[in-house]
């Protein structure tokens, strides 16, 4: 395959890095999250309905298909799917995981037409907010964090689900016991595969430098501004959502300063009690880093006059 026509489909929907880091860490969190929404309906006390999950990953994937149907044909491009049924299945995975948190952290009561809006803003967001990355382009929104996003302030009856439903048919040690094994589990594959640990870290640094600072300045009660550090939703943002390797930098400095960005955006959106303050805080610096790429793709296009 010619490697700019590869680079064009590719790009479209993958982040650049080792195709093997990829696949695994892919698989693992696709794997992952499946087990963990299983097991939230049947035995951890998930309010979500089984349907609402399955419409959520069919409308999802079936998205991720149609959007590179419609990008191969229209510029006469090679299908990244080529070469047989494994390179489909890998080719559609990336669109699984995201489908499946937006339904584990929205909550709409029994309604899914706005499980079905939300999973169409986060796979879109992949096609339409795209900054030039070499011969290619990559989408900068966190899609799951997108779709979230815009479904919460567009319908004020959804809210983000309640923390207690990721634990709340276990007691006892069963309620450290779960956000350990999702802590170890996310250090694990950005460890191994994403290298994504120094984000965390400015991260949860920033997050706990924040509370504070707000408690000094702001008299607001120490504990309760960090009380967002024990839920299972924390940890599920903290190493799911803000490392995403397709819509974050790669560059270690880059990172750190992602990390404490979005540590800062969310200080300001608390302090001005705006409420859903992580997943909009991540929204705007992704948008920002956006803007930024867009600005450095201006700045070096070639033939521009020094």
């Amino acid at each position: 395959m010619n490697s700019s026509i590869k680079n064009n489909t590719t790009l479209l929907f993958y982040p650049k890095g080792d195709p093997r880091l990829r696949l695994f860490a892919l698989w693992y969190f696709t794997i992952l999250i499946s087990i963990w929404w299983i097991a939230g309906i049947l035995v951890l006390g998930f309010e979500q309905s089984w349907l609402q999950f399955i419409v959520s990953a069919v409308i999802g994937v079936s998205l991720q298909f149609v959007f590179m149907w419609v990008h191969i044909k229209s510029h006469n491009l090679r299908a990244p799917w080529e070469g047989g049924f494994k390179n489909l299945i890998n080719f559609l995975v990336p669109a699984y995981p995201p489908s499946i948190a937006i339904v584990m952290l929205l909550y709409p009561n029994e309604r899914i037409w706005p499980i079905i809006f939300a999973v169409v803003l986060a796979i879109g967001s992949k096609a339409l907010f795209r900054a030039p990355v070499g011969n290619g382009t990559q989408h900068y929104f966190n899609p799951s964090n997108f779709g979230i996003t815009l479904t919460l302030f567009l319908f004020p009856s959804v809210g983000l689900a309640p923390p207690y439903h990721f634990t709340e048919n276990v007691s006892g040690i069963w309620d450290w016991v779960i956000p350990i094994v999702l802590l170890i589990a996310g250090i694990i594959v950005h460890e191994i595969s994403t290298a994504r640990f120094p984000m965390i870290v400015a991260w949860l640094g920033g997050f706990i430098a924040q509370a504070v600072l707000r408690s000094f300045w702001f008299g607001t009660p120490l504990l309760a501004a960090l009380a967002p550090l024990t839920s299972v939703g924390f940890a599920l943002f903290t190493l799911y959502m803000i490392p995403d390797p397709g819509t974050s930098p790669i560059d270690k400095k880059a990172q750190i300063y992602f990390g404490l960005g979005v540590a800062c955006v969310y200080a300001l959106v608390q302090i001005n009690h705006i409420l859903f303050g992580l997943v909009l805080s991540l929204t705007i610096v992704c948008g920002l880093r956006g803007l930024w790429m867009h600005g450095q793709a201006f700045y070096l296009r070639p033939g521009r006059a020094k």
